[in-house]
């Protein structure tokens, strides 16, 4: 296997774990604490390495995963106190507890080969150079680190997935049948803490923070049955995170950088393409209501004043634009369709229901 094609393996492996726990967040509006936990994190790893004094002791991996779940305690903590809003004490907690990492680190670790850069930014055209043997197959260590917690996380998700549901949409609920929501939060959130440290030395955060975002809400777009979010959040990651590959070999970019953009990319298309939540589909509906209600209205006007006195001058077509307040170019507009559907016919000045056109005014008037 070539290098080019492990780096590709790493990143579609690593957008679909954490594509994953990105779906609930997305589901709870709780996109910003994928951006704490991915940042706070290096607090842990950094206490984990003062402590060991060794970058690989697995001590380094479980002081990030608990210092994600610290920073989700601390955030909790701050919003019971209904000082703050939850966004607000988003902002409060991991600033502290980034900024405490970036300190200890840029004065107690500066000859240690941990860094700001490598925690944020990362590179995985270098991923393949550290490698593990498994079963006598060399492997690099992101990709099978990547496999674990994408099993992990698929593990977890179709064993409690009636739980995890039930609680993200109906937390009071899941505590009347016996569910224990908060345990189930808190579970959720461990499962973001791990996928991010696990994803820290290939992609770094920032690119972890684009695909447990990025796909899961293009998805969300997509379709309202949780299943296919998951698969779709997944799929879409895998997209972005070949697609920016191949940006970023024709280009000469950041691989992680161009991940990111392309997962941005895809969100983008999805947000103005999607078949009925797109920008485009949605303009659309806008538009056709917009003619519907105008043709309402006029069938409505004229079954009112339908064989009444008035009806000489209220049927003419001079009078919609004085009557209804229309501009006389969009007033032409609403009768000509009208004309199309079968709903009246002119003669001359004067604009007559058809029968259709009496059904759909009086079904109007029901409605």
């Amino acid at each position: 296997m070539t290098p080019q094609l492990e780096v590709q393996l790493i990143a579609t492996v690593i957008a679909a774990a954490c594509a994953l726990p990105g779906v609930f967040l997305v589901l709870r509006r709780m996109a910003m604490m994928s951006d704490a936990i991915s940042h706070t994190v290096l607090f842990g790893i950094v206490a984990g390495f003062f402590l060991t004094r060794d970058l690989g002791s697995p001590l380094l991996f479980i002081g990030a995963v608990l210092t994600g779940v610290l920073t989700v305690s601390l955030v909790e903590l701050l919003n019971r106190t209904r000082l703050v809003k939850e966004d607000a004490a988003i902002g409060l907690v991991f600033p502290v507890l980034f900024s405490v990492a970036v300190i200890l680190i840029s004065r107690y670790a500066g000859n240690v080969h941990l860094d700001v850069d490598v925690v944020l930014l990362g590179e995985l055209a270098f991923a393949p150079f550290d490698r593990v043997t498994i079963f006598g197959l060399s492997l690099p260590r992101a990709l099978a680190v990547g496999v674990v917690i994408l099993l992990v996380n698929l593990g977890v998700i179709v064993v409690f997935f009636k739980e995890i549901k039930l609680a993200t949409f109906d937390a009071q609920l899941a505590a009347a049948l016996g569910f224990a929501p908060a345990l189930i939060h808190y579970g959720l959130m461990t499962m973001v803490s791990m996928t991010a440290v696990a994803a820290f030395d290939a992609v770094g955060s920032i690119l972890v923070i684009a695909l447990m975002i990025a796909p899961p809400a293009a998805a969300y777009l997509l379709t309202d049955r949780l299943p296919r979010m998951i698969g779709l959040s997944m799929l879409i990651g895998a997209i972005s995170a070949m697609s920016g590959y191949w940006l970023a070999r024709w280009y000469d970019l950041s691989i992680a950088g161009s991940m990111a953009t392309m997962s941005g990319v895809c969100f983008g298309l999805v947000y103005l393409f999607a078949p009925d939540r797109g920008v485009i589909a949605l303009t659309v509906r806008r538009m056709r209501q917009r003619w519907e209600f105008a043709q309402q209205m006029l069938a409505l006007h004229l079954l009112h004043h339908e064989g009444t006195p008035s009806a000489a001058d209220e049927s003419q077509f001079e009078h919609l634009i004085y009557h209804m307040r229309w501009a006389p170019a969009f007033a032409d507009d609403v009768v000509q369709r009208a004309e199309q559907r079968g709903l009246i016919h002119r003669q001359g000045k004067m604009l007559n229901l058809t029968e259709h056109g009496r059904r759909f005014a009086r079904q109007a008037s029901l409605s």
